[in-house]
Formats: C-alpha cells, sequence, structure tokens
C-alpha cells in the first residue's frame, strides 16, 4: 500500500481510499468541499444561504431525534443512604435528616425576622424625640419624620410601663419613640422631666473616656504633640548609638524643666529642688536659652501652686495599686465589652480590663478602638490593654492615653497568638524581641502616671518554657504586675494550664505580684490555684 492510501475500518471491512494528497494534509470529507466560486456566491446571497443552512441543520436534527441511537442519556440516580436498604421512605428521612444537619451549621441566615416590618417605615426627627419643637438644624431637608400624631398612631404598643433611664436619670432622652414612653409622656405627647431626679444626677458621668470630636480630628490631621515621647525617642537614639557609654538599652527615666533633662533617682528631693535642679541645667551651656523663656511665660493658677506640669513625678510619687487577693477579669477580646463588665462587676470582679487595643488604630482616632477604652462608672479598679510592635508607637499611644482619660493601670498584650499579631512582632512576638520589649516597657512607663502591667504566656513554643528568663528582666525595668497564661502561643488554648510552672514563675516574680490564668472554669478550680504562690487569678473562660 502507497504512502496516499488511506486505510479505514468499518463493520470489519477494510477499504482503501486512494487521493493525490499532499503528505500531512489531512483528508477532508465530500460533503464538506466546495468550490471557489460556490463560497463567493455563498457570500453573496448572505440571507438566502442562512436559510438553506438552517433548513439543513432543522433536517439533521429530525433525523437525529427519531434515529434510535441517538436518545438522552438517563437522568442521574441519587444516590441512597444505605445501598443495602431498598426502602425509599427510609432513605429519604436519611436524605432529610443530612439537610437539617447541614443547615444548622454556620450563621442561620434564612431564619426568621421577628421585628415587624412597619417598626422602622416611619423615623422620628431627633428634635421632636427630645421636645425641641421646629428646632430642626436641617429644616425642610430632614429625611425624618416631624408629625408626632401620625407617628405615634402606628407605633406599636409599649414594652412594659416604667421607663428604667426616666426612673434612674430623671429624664429620656428617646422620647415618644422610647418603647417604654407611657411613663414619661404628657399631653400632646410631650416629654416629662423630673427636675428631682436631674438635679441629683447633675454631674454624675455613666460612661467615661469618651472621644472627643476635636480630639479626633486633631488625631486624623497627625497635629497632636507627643514631647515627652519625642525626649525618650531622643535619649533612646543617643544610647542606642556604638558610641555611647554603657548597654544600648538601659534608658534611665527623665524628669523635664522646660526641655532640659536630668536623671531622677529614689531619694527625696529638699526644699532647694527647684534651685539642684537649675544648677544641674546650668551644666548644659546650650539649656541656659531655654531656661531664660520658661521664666517669662506666666500661667495663672487658682488655689495652691504645684510643679507637676514643669517636674516630673518620681517614680516613689506615682500612684501605686495594691493587686494581691484580687480576682482580676481577663480583657477579652470581643467578649469583654462594657455591658459584660457590668454584669461581671456585679457578680465580684475585683479589676476590670477593656479589650485589646492596637495602638495604631487609636494614634489615627478610630472610633471603634476608642469604644475599647470606655469605662463604666461602677468599675471602680479599670485598665486598657494596649498591642503593639514598636516603642514609638506604644509610648505615643500611653501619652495620649494618660493625658486624655482617666485609666487606673496599662496593661501591654504580650500574650495574643493571633497570626496577623504575632507576624508584625506584636503580642507574644515581643517575647523574642527582648531589645524592643525592653525599649516599650521603659518609653510607656515614662510617660505613664499610673502602674505598668505586662501579660505573657509561658512562651511562644510547645515545650520551650521561656517567660521564667523574661521575668527578672520585668522586675528590673519596673513594671508593677504580671500575668502569666499557662500555655505557649502554639498551645493556644488546647491542651491544660501548666500551674506547676506558673508556681515556679511566682517565686521567681516576688515581690512583684503575679497572677495567674488559665482553665479556671468553676470555684474549685479557683481554690485549687490559689494554693499556689500567685498573688491572685485572672478569669477568661
Amino acid at each position: 500500500m502507497s504512502e496516499g492510501d488511506v486505510t479505514k475500518a468499518e463493520n470489519g471491512k477494510m477499504e482503501t481510499l486512494t487521493g493525490n494528497r499532499d503528505r500531512g494534509v489531512a483528508a477532508i470529507k465530500p460533503k464538506y468541499l466546495t468550490t471557489k466560486e460556490e463560497f463567493h456566491s455563498f457570500i453573496d446571497d448572505g440571507d438566502t444561504a442562512k436559510k438553506d443552512g438552517l433548513q439543513k441543520c432543522e433536517k439533521l436534527t429530525a433525523h437525529n431525534e427519531t434515529s434510535p441511537d441517538s436518545t438522552e442519556p438517563e437522568a442521574k440516580r441519587i444516590k441512597l443512604a444505605d445501598d443495602s436498604c431498598g426502602n425509599d421512605k427510609e432513605s429519604q428521612k436519611n436524605t432529610d435528616a443530612r439537610q437539617e444537619k447541614k443547615r444548622a451549621r454556620g450563621q442561620n441566615k434564612s431564619r426568621p425576622h421577628m421585628k415587624p416590618s412597619h417598626f422602622g417605615e416611619i423615623k422620628l426627627c431627633s428634635s421632636i424625640k427630645q421636645g425641641q419643637g421646629n428646632s430642626c438644624t436641617f429644616g425642610e431637608k430632614c429625611r425624618f419624620s416631624h408629625d408626632l400624631s401620625k407617628f405615634m398612631a402606628e407605633k406599636p404598643d409599649d414594652i412594659g410601663p416604667n421607663c428604667y433611664l426616666f426612673e434612674t436619670l430623671g429624664k429620656c432622652n428617646y422620647g415618644a419613640a422610647c418603647r417604654f414612653a407611657k411613663s414619661h409622656l404628657g399631653k400632646d405627647f410631650e416629654n416629662l422631666i423630673n427636675e428631682e431626679v436631674v438635679k441629683k444626677c447633675e454631674g454624675n458621668v455613666l460612661v467615661k473616656n469618651n472621644l472627643n470630636r476635636d480630639l479626633q480630628l486633631q488625631l486624623r490631621k497627625k497635629k497632636v504633640k507627643f514631647e515627652k515621647t519625642d525626649q525618650y525617642l531622643t535619649n533612646m537614639n543617643k544610647t542606642s548609638k556604638p558610641g555611647a557609654s554603657g548597654k544600648g538599652n538601659a534608658l534611665k527615666p527623665v524628669v523635664e524643666e522646660c526641655g532640659v533633662t536630668s536623671e531622677c533617682t529614689d531619694t527625696e528631693v529638699g526644699t532647694d529642688q527647684q534651685d539642684t535642679l537649675l544648677s544641674t541645667a546650668a551644666i548644659k551651656e546650650d539649656s541656659t536659652p531655654q531656661i531664660a523663656d520658661c521664666a517669662k511665660k506666666e500661667t495663672s493658677t487658682i488655689g495652691a501652686l504645684t510643679d507637676e506640669d514643669i517636674i516630673k513625678l518620681r517614680p516613689c510619687e506615682k500612684k501605686t495599686i495594691d493587686f494581691r487577693n484580687k480576682l482580676y477579669l481577663a480583657p477579652l477580646t470581643t467578649c469583654g465589652n462594657l455591658p459584660f463588665r457590668r454584669i461581671c462587676k456585679r457578680y465580684g470582679a475585683d479589676i476590670t480590663c477593656g479589650e485589646m487595643a492596637v495602638c495604631t488604630n487609636i494614634l489615627q482616632g478610630q472610633p471603634s478602638e476608642w469604644a475599647l477604652l470606655r469605662r463604666h462608672h461602677s468599675e471602680d479598679l479599670f485598665g486598657v490593654q494596649l498591642e503593639g510592635a514598636f516603642p514609638d508607637t506604644m509610648t505615643r499611644c500611653a501619652e495620649l492615653i494618660n493625658r486624655t482619660i482617666e485609666v487606673d493601670f496599662v496593661d501591654i498584650n504580650v500574650g495574643c497568638p493571633i497570626d496577623l499579631v504575632y507576624s508584625k512582632g506584636g503580642g507574644c512576638g515581643l517575647m523574642n524581641r527582648t531589645n524592643k520589649f525592653e525599649q516599650i516597657v521603659k518609653g510607656m512607663k515614662s510617660v505613664l502616671d499610673v502602674p505598668l502591667t505586662v501579660k505573657i504566656r509561658t512562651g511562644v513554643h510547645e515545650n520551650h518554657n521561656i517567660a521564667h528568663k523574661l521575668i527578672p528582666n520585668l522586675k528590673e525595668w519596673g513594671v508593677s504586675m504580671i500575668t502569666l497564661h499557662g500555655r505557649s502561643r502554639e498551645q493556644r488554648y488546647t491542651k491544660l494550664a501548666d500551674w506547676d510552672y506558673i508556681d515556679q514563675c511566682a517565686k521567681i516574680a516576688n515581690p512583684i505580684p503575679l497572677f495567674g490564668n488559665g482553665d479556671i472554669l468553676s470555684y474549685e478550680d479557683s481554690n485549687r490555684a490559689l494554693q499556689t504562690g500567685v498573688s491572685g487569678i485572672m478569669l477568661a473562660r
């Protein structure tokens, strides 16, 4: 057989087709062959050719439908839960059970919404709620309703007869929109005010540490000055140079007077304290003009004259807290919000702490992050927990908190196991970055007037504890209290907390109080934990 011959098998027989084709060119069936004239006529005819083609396609389709070989495949059979069981009812039950189990997982987004659909159709303007009449600042452009009678006609019935806000504060700011409005609405739906109760509650702030609008704008525009932090960072950079004497990170706290720095000792300063500081400043010739400029500035004071704005407090003069033998509620992220802490405070918690706040978000003035710093008036011993990885941001955040809000202590988060935090060097990452950790602790302590505490874990890796090596350093750096979670970062919240190791660390930390944390789920666990050498326990779960 020659190379131009083509062999084809059909019905078991071999047929040979001979053609004068070029080598490597595929054979074309005769029904698809055409000439140049036929091709051009097809293009010229246009629609006529299309119609003919459609007719041919319809004929081919009809032929295929009638042919027995082109039948559609059968529908896919549903796999039964139990192949050995041929009962359709039981298989249907198993299928329904699996569907119900699958539906129960995750968020139940298809749950029925109990809120009435007509409840949010008419929204009352805040000026009408508070009884300000027609003093709406938006006027005719206001998108809320000003028709009080129509709103009351369509409003659902009240939930109860007594309004808690009206009974406690003497006034309800929700007015007619309150779901207990009957207790404080008069004629023509006027919002009543109990003057006696209002006078008693005057000056009482229920929730503190709210973000001021002016402060938020200054933070967003980066116009807030951090003088103490800048002074600390300048000294840190000087001492960290290779030519500087002493250890690179061994920074001593400094006191400031009109831009002049001097070392602060633990000995008491006598009555000639100002003369001593001036004599120290006289040694530095460059600082003399600054002292003269500060002396010219006059400050108006009422009452006794203090020097707190000029001379920094010594460590012995700062606020101290006795943390021992107190019940500490852990700063629970996404759970330990203000209402939750109020409930725990009512049940006997002594120390409360806000949720973990990221220092960079606080410095940017984010309202969601500042909401974590809010404090209820019932929290008599309250602190905030900060997370960060660098001394500049953490020190600035500590100075901002010390200046603007009321807290009893500030806690550094060195125990967060989240990958997003750890990868940036924060949380548990600081346990391996001792130089940065030291700079952060000393920087925050230099700008704070309240105690500084630290929360750590046993270590980063499992079966490799390093907390006992950090505790002596923390004592040297001036930390007021240490909280130790008896798990490593790799353990997260699995396995049991190592309370034997916590007991060893408590002896190393003495005389600084050390609180233990982990696996305290009942009062029996609490009593067992207090029998160790810890100064107190922290409750999380």
